[in-house]
């Protein structure tokens, strides 16, 4: 989903720039007092195993101890919420999005949240002390690039999870659904989830076998510069799942480099198609002559959204709205 760069919107890596030793200080006396207008958590159908807690997670600033199985989970990764819900925690407190996309309407989400609205913790910079007021007993982050300082802040609050590995690529949603499950106490459940999408995958291969093995570039355009977008980067997850060659490395391309992205099918997030009728270097790819391009539209969309999430819960969505176009690209039948 997954795998991530400090590529901007609609997903870029935050700089925490909120001075966390004064954070710190709010927390010890916000920690302490209660809190009964926050929603609560849900543990849903799906309870923790008996005898999974408690349950040692390593990550990349160490280990976290998860004694008990929690009630109330904050989730400051930028996607973290749908892991959560994805194993049938409600989350109390979330991350918000940032970008265009209106995340608290996302299709893919609804059921699984039931009607609640969790308190949103921070955008750019995590809002430490409302994390503190939610008095949460479990803070996930694996996707959410929290630094050192950050990390140490937040476990003076409760048992955090930041990511597996130090740096800007992050774990996969395979990975990243089976850190949660570990730390929610429902390894089953993950793996339950992860298969039912794994499926989802494989059908989408199954019902348009054009897909294999095809050269695939992705152009994200963001305020007139365009990335080829690799493996590297999450939002690349799913035409790599259905069978398409991505390619590993994210690259920021000038006009010059352009001819780069002609490749069996191109597909272009972030503008509209009028938008690069007037670039003659993109005009002039052999895939753009050939009508085997796929404009997916700006970042607002709910199909930007689902792979900016690059869950279990809206992966399966992003493949229902793009694999008719890759197929109808490629002259082939919409699986």
């Amino acid at each position: 989903m997954a795998r991530a760069t400090s590529l901007l919107p609609p997903r870029g890596r935050p700089r925490l720039t909120r001075a966390l030793g004064a954070a710190a200080l709010v927390i010890a006396a916000v920690a302490g007092c209660g809190n009964s207008g926050a929603p609560a958590g849900d543990a849903g159908a799906t309870p923790a195993a008996a005898g999974a807690f408690p349950v040692t997670i390593s990550h990349a600033f160490g280990e976290t101890t998860i004694p008990a199985e929690p009630k109330r989970v904050v989730a400051v990764g930028f996607n973290e919420a749908d892991f959560v819900l994805a194993l049938g925690v409600v989350p109390v407190g979330v991350r918000d999005f940032i970008g265009e996309f209106p995340e608290d309407t996302r299709p893919w989400a609804q059921e699984a949240l039931g009607g609640a609205k969790p308190e949103v913790v921070g955008g750019n910079e995590i809002d430490f002390e409302k994390i503190a007021a939610l008095q949460p007993d479990l803070i996930m982050g694996v996707y959410s690039f929290m630094d050192q300082a950050a990390y140490d802040t937040l476990m003076k609050i409760a048992p955090t999870i930041p990511a597996v590995t130090e740096g800007s690529t992050a774990a996969t949603w395979q990975e990243q659904t089976r850190i949660t499950g570990k730390a929610l106490g429902r390894e089953e459940k993950a793996e339950e989830v992860i298969s039912a999408t794994e499926k989802k995958f494989a059908d989408a291969r199954a019902a348009n076998p054009s897909f294999e093995g095809k050269s695939l570039a992705l152009d994200f355009i963001v305020e007139g510069t365009a990335y080829k977008l690799g493996t590297d980067d999450l939002r690349a997850q799913v035409f790599d799942g259905l069978g398409f060659d991505v390619g590993p490395t994210t690259e920021t391309l000038s006009d010059e480099r352009l001819s780069e992205l002609d490749k069996d099918v191109v597909v272009v997030v972030g503008v509209p198609k009028e938008a690069l009728a007037g670039n003659q270097v993109f005009q002039n790819l052999t895939a753009v002559k050939e009508n085997r391009v796929v404009y997916l539209g700006d970042y607002s969309t709910e199909f930007s959204g689902a792979i900016g999430f690059g869950s279990p819960l809206s992966l399966p969505y992003a493949i229902d709205i793009v694999a008719p176009q890759l197929a109808s690209a490629l002259g082939g039948s919409a699986g």
